[in-house]
This record gives structure tokens, C-alpha cells and sequence, in this order.
């Protein structure tokens, strides 16, 4: 099985702001959940682990599980160029995250976002075939990730494939 997790809260994910590829830590509630999540997956022996760079999702996969830990940049989560760090409720022309031709703020293009993402769920598909593999990730990959497994939202709402702080999907791995 693949195991796919969003990281624990943090105070951004409280505010409601932006984080993007600001590197920020766990709060109080975020450590909790993670620790709520290892007694879940207590008893999944993963053959590999995989985790974004940043550390709210690197705290979050120490303590799910004592596994070596594979950091891997194309599960980290898009960049926000200049919205990073703002409040949504600020924000008073909010781009459309999903048009390819988006080109305000420095965002990261879709297209290019959605490749990444691509190409790593295919290596996992195709190297780690049968593996049990835990992959702790952000919101954002996380919807894409569902893209890959799933196919695309019927009702083309791509926030409807958000998932929640540690939050786990699970697809078969074979």
C-alpha cells in the first residue's frame, strides 16, 4: 500500500495563511496529531519513507515512525511566490491556483507543479512495486496526488481533493 499523508497542523494552517515553501514547524496540535496518526500506523512495517524537505512534513514522518527517511523535493509543496506568508483573507485579487496561465505573484506554474508530482508517483509505481510506503506531503500535493490515483475531480473543484492535517490515503501498491 501507499500511504500518503498531509503533515501535522501548524500556526499558519490556524491563521489561514500561505505557507507554500516557508519553512515552518509543527505547533502543539500538529505533534499531537502525529503522534495520533504513529499509534494508527503502529503496525504497518514500511519498506520505504518518503518525505518533503520542509520540516513540518519531516517532523511529521519522525514521529509516525523511526524509518530512514528519503527527502524528496518533488513532494514539496508549490511555491506561492509572493502570497507566502499572507493571510488568505488579504489577499484581494486571488489568483486561480489552477489556470496554467496564471502568472501573478510568482506562483509556480500548474503544469509544472503537476509534473513533479507526476514523475515521483510514477517512479514510486514503478521501483517500489508491492512496498508498503508511507510519504508525508502538503495540502497541495496531496490534491495532485489524488489526481494521479483517482483521475480528476468530476466537478472540476480541485479543493474537494484537499486533504486534512495528517490526514492518510491509502492506494494500492501493486
Amino acid at each position: 500500500m501507499i500511504y500518503i499523508v498531509r503533515h501535522g497542523e501548524t500556526d499558519y494552517n490556524v491563521e489561514g495563511r500561505i505557507a507554500g515553501r516557508i519553512d515552518i514547524s509543527l505547533n502543539e496540535n500538529g505533534i499531537n496529531q502525529a503522534y495520533e496518526l504513529r499509534e494508527i500506523l503502529k503496525n504497518v512495517k514500511f519498506g520505504y519513507v518518503f518525505s518533503s524537505p520542509l520540516k513540518r512534513a519531516l517532523e511529521t514522518t519522525k514521529i509516525i515512525c523511526d524509518n530512514e527517511i528519503i527527502k524528496d523535493d518533488r513532494i514539496i509543496e508549490r511555491s506561492n511566490g509572493d502570497l507566502e506568508g499572507i493571510l488568505k483573507s488579504e489577499i484581494v485579487d486571488f489568483p486561480d491556483f489552477n489556470d496554467p496561465n496564471e502568472k501573478r505573484y510568482n506562483i509556480e506554474n500548474i503544469n509544472i507543479f503537476r509534473k513533479r508530482i507526476f514523475d515521483f508517483f510514477n517512479d514510486i509505481k514503478n521501483k517500489y512495486k508491492g512496498k508498503d510506503i508511507l510519504i508525508v506531503t502538503h495540502a497541495g500535493v496531496g490534491i495532485y496526488a489524488r489526481c494521479f490515483f483517482e483521475g480528476e475531480p468530476q466537478d472540476g473543484n480541485y479543493l474537494n481533493y484537499k486533504i486534512s492535517n495528517c490526514e492518510v490515503l491509502k492506494y494500492k501498491n501493486d
